[in-house]
């Protein structure tokens, strides 16, 4: 009976000399769940917006609106006016012509002097140069030039007959009526003059009696007599004014 006792001590013993080892429990972390963002929202109108929409034309109606607004008719049948390079004529019909793909309106210009007849746009005539005939007002001061001393340069004859053509061409008459003025020759007072210098000078007074007749209701020949009377006298003027001075 002795020995049982001392095994059980034993085995008491044993339990008691053990270590007990106790799971340490990690501290719980707290999950903080996530909170969905929220969607800003903006509020919108009731009303719905409407868009516009933009058409864009065609190219053929683009050109049609371009022509439309640059043919602006300031002349009509019947009516003087005057070509740069060609002096004074007289516009007879205003017609439509299609050219490369594109309706055009033109004003039959007839020159009766030149025997000539030209088509000119009507969108082109400002560009060109054209303009109507000069009022009696503006006629009356631009042969008042007449009177006046003529302006000679003393340089190469080739060189101011350049200068004389541009004139004569570039549709202004206070610039046609100084070449007049400036080449035109008395015989009894004046050296003569050159072949190509006569040319000119007919050429400009011929181009200004034309606008003189068709402003004053007359024919080309009173014109030319009105004109060439004027500048007789301011050279016999100039000539005695010069003879009292010397």
């Amino acid at each position: 009976m002795a020995v049982i006792r001392k095994s059980r001590s034993v085995s008491k013993n044993k339990t008691q000399g053990k270590v007990i080892k106790k799971k340490i429990s990690k501290p719980k972390t707290k999950t903080t769940k996530s909170t969905p963002k929220r969607k800003t929202t903006r509020k919108t109108s009731k009303k719905s917006k409407t868009t516009k929409i933009k058409l864009t034309p065609r190219k053929k109606d683009m050109k049609k609106t371009k022509t439309q607004e640059k043919e602006v008719i300031d002349y009509s049948v019947d009516d003087h006016i005057v070509y740069p390079s060609h002096g004074v004529g007289k516009v007879i019909s205003i017609e439509k012509q299609s050219i490369a793909e594109q309706l055009l309106k033109m004003y039959v210009v007839n020159f009766e002097k030149e025997k000539m007849i030209l088509r000119v746009p009507i969108e082109k005539a400002k560009a060109i140069g054209i303009r109507r005939v000069s009022s009696k007002v503006k006629l009356k001061k631009n042969l008042e030039i007449l009177s006046g001393k003529a302006r000679i340069r003393r340089t190469m004859w080739s060189r101011r007959a350049q200068e004389y053509e541009a004139k004569i061409n570039s549709g202004h008459l206070n610039e046609l009526t100084e070449v007049v003025r400036d080449l035109f020759r008395n015989y009894a007072n004046q050296p003569e003059q050159s072949y190509s210098e006569r040319q000119l000078y007919e050429a400009a007074r011929d181009r200004l009696a034309r606008e003189v007749a068709v402003v004053e209701n007359t024919n080309d020949e009173k014109a030319v007599e009105k004109i060439e009377f004027i500048l007789s006298e301011a050279t016999q003027k100039s000539s005695i004014k010069e003879s009292i001075e010397e």
